[in-house]
């Protein structure tokens, strides 16, 4: 065997440009695959980072309904209290959650007594919101940044947007007026202590205040809640804390019906990015598939050659004695040989690019989201791709290399 593939190789130097060429393309698909792969992995973790981290949660729970009218921040639609010690005394038992928050999310208007504009608010316990959304804390651009106390009773943070469109400051006093489920109007008075950046775009009015006077705001006394936002140990087993937590909320408070009265939403449920996340991937997958044609329509006609150039050689060494099955493993080592120099090549350039990329630290903005990409060396992708690119390679060579140990010797000596 060691003998075939030392003839392969020299084969392979006989015909150093075409070999050079065909190398050369079948390692830039390779390159782009791994720096595509890349870039894109960095693009969806950051992206999806900023919005878990920030704002979302891994993890959602609402009652069931919740989410459908989500649009409108219902408060009819909530978690009571004797659902929620139910809910919290499973997630306190789960090993795959870090930490979760609950929250009353509604909208209100806020007036700092000469302008009025619309807000969304989120009530939180603090500590625990920074926990579950470690991130929040950091786009607080002014103001009280500690995780523990950024938002405290009486006081508020605010968005970017809405601070520059009243001209509001740290320490200004502003209105909140919200209407409760019994369509009830309250208003009371907060101070700013914090202002945020915006997450969510243009349109993102999301403020903060703590969840104790948002139940004094909407006067609600029996403690509900609108959701709960958690945080894994590990994002990468969403899946399967996902599932897990649905098994076992089904379980619990079932309607009349037989139906389970809360649901469970990951990220991807509840954010517009999931779609664009979804699309990178496709992205990948076609530049993979681009990547096999190139190598299958590389290999093949570059062993189809070989063979009708070298017939007259085949019949020579089929007369004396070679046995077909060798002859069918040297065209077939040629083949495997190329796409393995070719793919570790490339995989070597496509290495190299992304650390570059990760040393310069590229940054741009997505929507209102300043991203840096830093994309990690894709092991799997490289591993994937080079098992692509040497089986399309033995697959190309295959039919040529049939071709060759079919020949008849006399019929092949007719050639020279």
């Amino acid at each position: 065997m060691k003998n075939i593939i030392r003839i392969a190789w020299r084969n392979l130097l006989r015909y150093t440009r075409r070999t050079l060429l065909t190398s050369f393309l079948i390692a830039v698909g390779v390159a782009l695959v791994i720096i595509f792969s890349g870039i894109g992995n960095s693009f969806k973790n950051e992206i999806t980072g900023i919005l878990t981290n920030s704002n979302l949660g891994d993890i959602q729970i609402h009652k069931k309904g919740y989410v459908g009218s989500i649009d409108n921040l219902p408060l009819d639609i909530t978690i009571p209290e004797d659902g929620l010690k139910q809910i919290e005394s499973l997630l306190d038992k789960n090993p795959e959650i870090r930490s979760y928050s609950e929250r009353i999310r509604f909208g209100a208007m806020v007036s700092n007594f000469v302008q009025t504009t619309n807000m969304r608010l989120t009530a939180v316990y603090p500590e625990k919101e920074s926990k579950t959304c470690p991130g929040l804390v950091k786009r607080i651009k002014e103001g009280d940044s500690n995780p523990n106390t950024f938002v405290k009773p009486g006081s508020i943070v605010i968005p970017l947007i809405v601070a520059n469109g009243m001209n509001l400051k740290i320490g200004d006093d502003v209105v909140l007026v919200a209407t409760n489920k019994e369509g009830s109007v309250n208003g009371m008075t907060f101070k700013i202590t914090g202002i945020s950046e915006n997450i969510m775009g243009p349109q993102g009015k999301d403020g903060y205040i703590h969840i104790n006077d948002a139940k004094s705001l909407l006067r609600i006394e029996n403690g509900e809640i609108t959701e709960i936002a958690v945080k894994l140990n590990n994002f990468n087993r969403l899946k399967k804390a996902y599932k897990g937590i649905k098994n076992e909320l089904s379980l619990i408070l079932r309607e009349k019906t037989g139906k389970p009265v809360f649901e469970v939403h990951s990220w991807e449920e509840l954010s517009p990015f999931s779609s664009i996340a979804q699309i990178v991937t496709l992205l990948i997958m076609v530049v993979r598939i681009v990547l096999i044609s190139i190598v299958l329509i590389s290999i093949l006609n570059v062993m189809m050659m070989s063979v009708y150039e070298r017939i007259g050689e085949i019949g020579t060494i089929a007369s004396i004695g070679t046995l077909p099955s060798n002859i069918l493993a040297l065209f077939l080592s040629e083949g495997i040989i190329l796409g393995f120099i070719s793919a570790i090549i490339g995989n070597i350039v496509g290495i190299v690019i992304l650390l570059i990329i990760n040393a310069i630290k590229l940054r741009f903005t997505f929507g209102m989201m300043e991203v840096s990409l830093a994309p990690q060396i894709p092991i799997a992708e490289v591993v994937l791709t080079s098992i692509i690119v040497v089986s399309i390679s033995a697959l190309a060579s295959l039919q040529p290399a049939l071709k060759a140990s079919r020949m008849e010797p006399v019929e092949a000596l007719r050639h020279v």
